[in-house]
């Protein structure tokens, strides 16, 4: 059997620098009745060329993901701004506008896209919470460089989920402030639990890699779905064959933990935002996790709150304990961030951001129930 161990390891070497790379996902809708459903092909036809760098891709139920190369801040900050600034126009002269929200709940969960894996996908989760999530879900994602102590990043970026979670929730259905995160809190908990954190993120990881339900197995036939609840450390027997090291990678990019290593540091658990909020979402996460007098104070705060997932998500910033860890996170990371090298512009809509919302308890989510009721 391929090494778990060695592989995992390997998921926490990675440059040592403090550039961030960012996906932001978006729901699309048209612009005069946003219940039609938006064809893939009609966005793809309006995206302008884009001049910061990012790569286009779609989900499988339409939603464009823009990811951004790694860089510093500033930078990253700037060229994904310009992007996003481009498609926003060019779509909007085509009757199509970006979403704001982190959950469509609008139009139904409808599947565009046909490739294999999306297929073994859909068939491994079943409706309708994995037919939710894979077509009518978005979010950002935020990838850190682990820096000179990857084991102390990789704590700060899960210990701070629950106050980050409730700050930017910003899906509000059926109770809950961050609906999206119910959604993906309905799916197979092997692959979307946080991963247990145990003192080496790296034996914790293999662990996890080994108990997570083997989703798919890779053949002459194509991508087969694993139906019957097998592990990866059962792949020999619903293989044939012991797995080698593509199959554990592979493995990997079907398990969607809050965090996941890859070489760098991923943070899947924030809600999408609107395209003038995210980089508020960007700035107070990277300067959180990387810069270490912040950290020390956000860990602090956060601790009395620190595994309380299910709570951020479902109340947000109405929980007074959650609200004060991220009043005390914010003031953190905005004086952070001129260390970090961020413009004047970004400090100040963190604190206007802090303002808005994290003053008041009020989640982002909060404007779009006052929307929908409007």
């Amino acid at each position: 059997m391929t090494d778990v161990q060695r592989y995992a390891r390997d998921c926490f070497r990675g440059v040592t620098s403090d550039r961030l790379g960012v996906e932001l996902e978006f729901l699309v809708f048209d612009a005069d009745n946003p219940v039609l459903p938006v064809p893939i092909a009609r966005i793809a036809g309006a995206l302008p060329a884009l001049t910061g760098g990012s790569r286009v891709t779609f989900e499988p139920g339409g939603q464009l993901e823009l990811s951004a190369p790694p860089d510093v801040l500033p930078a990253a900050v700037a060229k994904l701004t310009a992007d996003v600034d481009a498609v926003r126009l060019a779509l909007a002269r085509a009757g199509l506008r970006l979403g704001g929200r982190g959950l469509d709940t609008l139009r139904p969960a409808i599947r565009q896209l046909r490739e294999p894996r999306y297929e073994a996908m859909a068939a491994f989760l079943e409706r309708p919470h994995g037919l939710t999530m894979m077509c009518s879900t978005a979010s950002i994602q935020v990838n850190l460089d682990f820096g000179e102590d990857p084991r102390a990043r990789w704590e700060r970026a899960h210990a701070l989920g629950p106050v980050l979670v409730a700050a930017f929730a910003n899906s509000p259905a059926d109770g809950w402030a961050s609906g999206r995160q119910a959604v993906w809190g309905r799916l197979d908990p092997s692959r979307t639990a946080p991963v247990a954190r145990n003192g080496d993120p790296a034996y914790d990881w293999a662990r996890y890699l080994l108990d997570a339900r083997l989703m798919l197995v890779r053949d002459t036939g194509g991508l087969l779905p694993v139906l019957d609840g097998s592990a990866f450390r059962d792949f020999a027997r619903v293989a044939g064959r012991p797995p080698g090291e593509d199959d554990l990678a592979y493995h990997a990019t079907t398990l969607f933990p809050p965090v996941r290593p890859r070489g760098w540091l991923e943070v899947r658990y924030l809600d999408a935002q609107g395209a003038a909020e995210w980089p508020v979402c960007v700035a107070v996460v990277h300067a959180l996790v990387t810069d270490d007098r912040a950290a020390a104070i956000a860990m602090e705060a956060a601790r009395p709150v620190a595994h309380r997932w299910a709570d951020a998500a479902r109340l947000g910033l109405a929980d007074p304990g959650l609200r004060r860890s991220a009043s005390a996170c914010f003031r953190a990371a905005a004086e952070a961030l001129p260390r970090l090298g961020a413009e004047p512009a970004l400090v100040a809509r963190v604190r206007a951001f802090a303002s808005r919302h994290i003053d008041s308890g009020r989640s982002p989510a909060a404007d779009q129930m006052e929307e929908m009721f409007a």
